[in-house]
């Protein structure tokens, strides 16, 4: 194995001047850096990277923890998060927790053997809370993605879950539906409680009554069985003419009943959702969404880690960032005529 002292005999250097080369550290000049650099490629020298974090304090390893690796939003969000990253010299590892508290848990402990330098993370919901003080008692500075977790102060990047279901419940009204349902993720997560809030007030605001049966609570992620959603929508009498759905994962899910019932989108049932269907969602636009930035997600929260971790004796203030979805009206509503 090659050492620094291998490359300092063969440049002619000190093996300190090495050391300071490799960390990128210390007053040397360009002209040393570069004789130190071509000595290491001819002899193939890759840095011992335990040594080099346990001197530096830094792996310059990061942690992206998400819930849900098939939804096509955390899949674009990963994107944004790893070019972030890459783009200030970090390398990326990656847990996807699939929604559940206890694969949660596992990845902590994974993080805290690791060492890794941060964690950007989607919680799996308010229980989330022990997982996060876990991580600040260990010194581990993190910045949370899409959900909020109630008794702990942090930073954060979200989208604006309330106004953005809020539009798609004054879009369906605009088309004419008044008995619109809802498809919802659970309400121990933060963004499905300010989805929810959102779908109250568009109704509201479109003077339509809100129905509680017209709820139906499930997970974000995918579904193996569909009868509970079978038997609730089967038992709204009269049913409903729309259905807004809590994420795209969900929208799919409807899809998918629906399908097995005969019906069509949007001939027998209109459907909405929060966030796109991803990158290829335009090959063959259907779905009226609220899209959220998801690259932005990733790249912002990211930045925002990195800042924090290269700031880290300083007390900045934490930064609480809010990203507007925006209504794209495409073919999955029918139009209605008022009171039909």
């Amino acid at each position: 194995m090659v050492t620094i002292y291998d490359i300092a005999e063969k440049a002619n250097v000190s093996a300190m001047t090495v050391s300071r080369v490799i960390n990128n550290s210390g007053r040397i000049s360009e002209k040393t850096r570069a004789k130190v650099r071509k000595v290491m490629e001819e002899m193939n020298y890759v840095p011992n990277q335990t040594a080099r974090s346990l001197v530096l304090q830094q792996t310059k390893l990061l942690f992206l923890l998400i819930t849900d690796i098939t939804n096509p939003f955390y899949t674009t969000l990963a994107r944004g998060a790893e070019d972030a990253a890459k783009k200030q010299g970090y390398r990326l590892l990656f847990g996807n927790s699939d929604e559940s508290l206890e694969k949660e848990a596992d990845y902590v402990t994974t993080i805290l053997t690791t060492r890794v330098d941060g964690v950007l993370l989607a919680p799996a919901g308010d229980p989330s809370l022990p997982h996060l003080e876990l991580l600040r008692r260990h010194d581990v500075p993190f910045v949370l993605l899409d959900r909020e977790v109630p008794g702990i102060d942090c930073d954060i990047v979200l989208g604006d879950s309330k106004e953005g279901a809020r539009q798609l419940v004054s879009h369906l009204a605009e088309a004419g539906h008044e008995r619109i349902a809802m498809v919802n993720g659970s309400s121990s997560i933060s963004s499905a409680r300010l989805r929810l809030q959102g779908y109250k007030e568009g109704l509201k605001l479109s003077e339509l009554p809100f129905r509680e049966d017209h709820i139906f609570e499930t997970s974000f992620g995918s579904l193996n069985d569909l009868s509970e959603m079978e038997a609730w929508l089967a038992g709204l009498n009269p049913p409903p003419t729309a259905i807004l759905t809590g994420n795209n994962v969900l929208a799919v899910e409807v899809m998918r009943l629906l399908h097995g019932q005969g019906l069509r989108v949007p001939e027998d049932m209109s459907i909405v959702c929060f966030d796109d269907l991803g990158p290829y969602a335009d090959v063959e636009p259907f779905l009226t969404v609220a899209a959220q930035q998801a690259y932005q997600f990733g790249y912002m929260g990211m930045s925002m880690l990195i800042e924090r971790i290269q700031d880290k004796e300083t007390a900045q203030p934490w930064k609480k960032i809010v990203l507007p979805a925006e209504l794209l009206v495409r073919r999955s509503v029918k139009p209605l005529r008022s009171g039909e």
